[in-house]
């Protein structure tokens, strides 16, 4: 496969069945001007047909997603035929002993920005014509390890899913988030604060981008700022200028501005 030569524009895809997954990575990856995102796949069977479409030079790729894994994309595209792949995985230290032993790229979510650049560096070195062979036998000998050398029946995409949980990192530790435990999200530019009872942690994702993966019957807007869970709306109470407050059960007061109210209302009155 042509690909890209070591420091010029790379094409990239990104493949995550969970929608902040790949947030997470869009906005990490578009602090790189050598670096264009030309898909985003949400499943297996997605990324298949991307990848044989747009020819990336690098596919970072989720390896736990329901039906079509990552290791059955690797499998129905070919091993000869697969572009730089940076494996994006949750899994624990057992299991990454089969990339470390073969010296593949990935990343561990949650991720920083340090480490995303560091793989994208090893992926521009496997980009070189002297390792692509190298890179390949890699990826046959992970395929081998993990007892991957038949290839899952090619299955219909799974249908989309509302986000369920939420991963942050607080003091070096990964701590996971039932998203029905959310009390409100609260905008911070390129980032979301998620308000956990007393506590507050920080999710590189936009409010608009997070909207558009939360179930509307769960989490409603009531600001340009906020979006509230409902199961934590105790009463709301007229205020100045045509503007409500939503007071939640802990006894917290937020805002509803006009612009949302009327929509907002609505299930509550």
């Amino acid at each position: 496969m042509q690909r890209a030569e070591n420091g010029s524009m790379l094409s990239v895809i990104v493949v995550d069945d969970e929608p902040l997954a790949r947030d997470s990575l869009r906005i990490a990856l578009s602090g790189d001007e050598t670096v264009t995102i030309v898909d985003e796949c949400a499943n297996g069977a997605e990324a298949v047909e991307s990848i044989r479409r747009h020819n990336p030079d690098v596919v970072f790729l989720d390896i736990e997603m329901p039906e079509l894994d990552g290791f059955g994309v690797i499998q129905a595209i070919g091993v000869d035929n697969m572009p730089a792949v940076v494996f994006v995985t949750a899994f624990h230290a057992h299991a990454l002993h089969a990339f470390e032993v073969h010296a593949a790229d990935y990343l561990l979510k949650p991720f920083d920005d340090g480490r995303l650049r560091d793989a994208l560096h090893q992926a521009r070195k496997k980009l070189v014509s002297t390792e692509i062979g190298e890179a390949e036998r890699r990826l046959g000998a992970i395929l081998r390890e993990l007892g991957r050398d038949s290839l899952k029946s090619v299955v219909q995409p799974p249908e989309i899913k509302w986000a369920t949980r939420f991963t942050v990192r607080t003091e070096e530790r990964a701590l996971i988030f039932q998203a029905r435990d959310v009390d409100w999200f609260e905008a911070d530019g390129n980032y979301v604060w998620l308000h956990v009872r007393k506590e507050k942690h920080r999710l590189r994702t936009s409010l608009r981008s997070l909207l558009d993966q939360l179930d509307a019957r769960q989490f409603v807007r009531i600001h340009k700022s906020t979006v509230v869970n409902v199961d934590r709306i105790k009463e709301v109470q007229p205020w100045f200028g045509g503007d409500y407050v939503a007071i939640l059960t802990d006894g917290r007061q937020l805002k509803v501005s006009r612009t949302f109210a009327q929509e907002f209302l609505k299930p509550v009155q």
